[in-house]
């Protein structure tokens, strides 16, 4: 006997999902609340260097901060050289990232006092993965290093674990150590200490990051621990009823 055929019809193709026109977010998770209108002015000039791979990454943050900040522009690229750049940057131009061994930076509360009596700053930020960030700013640090100083975030430390969606209210993915914060907190901190308004303009961006964290965390899974880690505590716990009795 021939098998019947399937008369089932086809399974029609999921539904996309609506986009905001305005932040180009999805509808749940729109933000246009909370982003300042109009943009905010900043006598700093920020430049977001952005990895391909994270400019289609649904939580990366520097769309937010060039819709938010009227003089911020961002690049696409995996490496900064003269040709990326349109003008050469003044002597007054810096980039955020930690430091390394072979790279030290300045902490931005050292920097707080030249910058205020300086020329107006340009502040280039890396936008990626930390491991991606690491690699763009090796790639990139022969060119800036002719005029940029290297400068961290006070809080930095790689000797402690980062946080995480579920323990803070400012973190969208899990932060490799301490004082690693996203795009959009980094450069709120910075105009925080730079701008003449600077305290404002942070609380306002810092709004705008723990409402997007808000939003997402309402499609979070309950974090359940890992079979080892489950293993671990079970045999930490059975060490110590055996030393109670």
């Amino acid at each position: 006997m021939e098998p019947e055929p399937d008369n089932k019809p086809p399974s029609p193709p999921p539904k996309r999902r609506s986009i905001c026109h305005k932040c180009d977010r999805p509808i749940p998770v729109c933000l246009c609340h909370v982003i300042p209108t109009p943009p905010i002015p900043t006598r700093t000039q920020i430049i977001i260097i952005q990895h391909p791979h994270e400019s289609h990454h649904k939580l990366n943050t520097t769309p937010l901060l060039t819709k938010s900040l009227l003089n911020s522009s961002s690049i696409i690229t995996r490496r900064l050289t003269s040709n990326t750049l349109i003008n050469q940057p003044p002597s007054s131009t810096y980039y955020l990232f930690p430091p390394s061994q072979s790279s030290p930076a300045v902490t931005l509360s050292d920097l707080k006092t030249a910058l205020k009596n300086n020329t107006p700053p340009v502040l280039i930020v890396f936008d990626a993965t930390w491991k991606h960030a690491k690699e763009m700013v090796s790639a990139s640090e022969g060119y800036l290093s002719r005029f940029a100083t290297r400068v961290c975030l006070d809080g930095f430390d790689g000797g402690i674990e980062g946080g995480s969606i579920y323990d803070s209210d400012l973190v969208l993915r899990k932060e490799p150590c301490g004082g690693c914060v996203s795009t959009l907190e980094a450069v709120a901190r910075w105009l925080g200490v730079v701008e003449e308004n600077g305290l404002e303009i942070e609380d306002r961006l810092v709004g705008l990051l723990k409402e997007m964290v808000r939003l997402q965390a309402q499609f979070l899974k309950p974090m359940r621990p890992r079979p080892k880690l489950l293993k671990k505590s079970k045999q930490i716990e059975q060490g110590k009823n055996s030393s109670d009795a």
